[in-house]
């Protein structure tokens, strides 16, 4: 499920009684990471720990605590054969009942995460603009959408932030550092300035563009003769999604392109943090 602070916040206006099941602590291989945590009401929950029988128990107890059945406001379960799951880790499960204070607590964290996400700035909203906008939605970026065409960005979805402006390729230079820029425009010359601008930086996590072979030795040929050396044009990746599934339908080149940018926004964090 998306925790995305609209979807949270409809939750936590819906749910009056709810525990906030956190993992305290993640040992050897398990489902979620340290601090991964799940709302639990007496009839819904939100979020997840990592599924399983081991979900399956936390969701019990915390609904046993509201139910005034169970004082077990933690738990230590070792994922193994006893409950039915193989990943041969251990995790230490928290369980806090969901007052006025511990809401705003879990909002504001979540809120303090999101600010923190990398950022994706799409420059175009075609058909594979959207899809891909789409196909970023459940994930955990900031995504942008950049248009010169206000009817192309007005059937973009909602999830994106919308950027209506002149001169797209102006835009490049101030975006965050870490960020990841895919540009699908509809005008190969107007491809070529972004992607200009995009590789003038050394800082971006990732810059694609959508096209064919051909597209990429028109712009390499164009970029040599606008000043920009191999090393530059060489982390251009064109075209978008790989090569791996021969399907150009535009929610294919989105769900692709989707996993193509999560790989580099890790790569730079890695690298970035060593």
């Amino acid at each position: 499920m998306n925790f995305a602070v609209d979807s949270l916040d409809a939750f936590l206006e819906r749910e009056y009684r709810l525990v906030i099941v956190e993992i305290r602590q993640a040992l050897g291989s398990t489902p979620r990471e340290t601090g991964a945590f799940m709302l639990v009401s007496p009839s819904d929950t939100h979020g997840t720990i990592g599924g399983g029988q081991m979900e399956h128990l936390a969701i019990d107890n915390a609904r046993a605590l509201l139910a005034g059945v169970s004082d077990r406001f933690e738990m230590d379960i070792p994922l193994g054969p006893d409950i039915g799951q193989c990943c041969g880790g251990r995790v230490v499960i928290s369980f806090r009942i969901g007052g006025a204070a511990e809401r705003a607590e879990l909002t504001d964290k979540l809120r303090q995460r999101q600010d923190a996400w990398p950022e994706v700035w799409l420059f175009g909203a075609g058909h594979v603009g959207r899809a891909l906008a789409d196909a970023l939605l459940l994930l955990p970026l900031k995504t942008y959408a950049v248009e010169t065409r206000r009817s192309e960005l007005d059937l973009m979805s909602a999830g994106a932030s919308h950027r209506l402006v002149a001169m797209p390729e102006a835009t490049v230079k101030d975006i965050a550092p870490g960020s990841a820029i895919v540009i699908l425009t509809h005008d190969h010359a107007l491809d070529f300035l972004i992607a200009r601008e995009a590789l003038a930086r050394t800082d971006l996590a990732y810059v694609g563009m959508i096209g064919s072979k051909t597209k990429r030795a028109t712009f390499a040929r164009w970029a040599k003769d606008e000043g920009l050396g191999e090393e530059a044009i060489g982390r251009l990746v064109l075209p978008i999604g790989g090569r791996a599934v021969n399907d150009k339908r535009p929610a294919v080149i989105a769900a692709m392109t989707a996993a193509e940018i999560l790989t580099a926004l890790a790569a730079y964090s890695r690298k970035s943090e060593s």
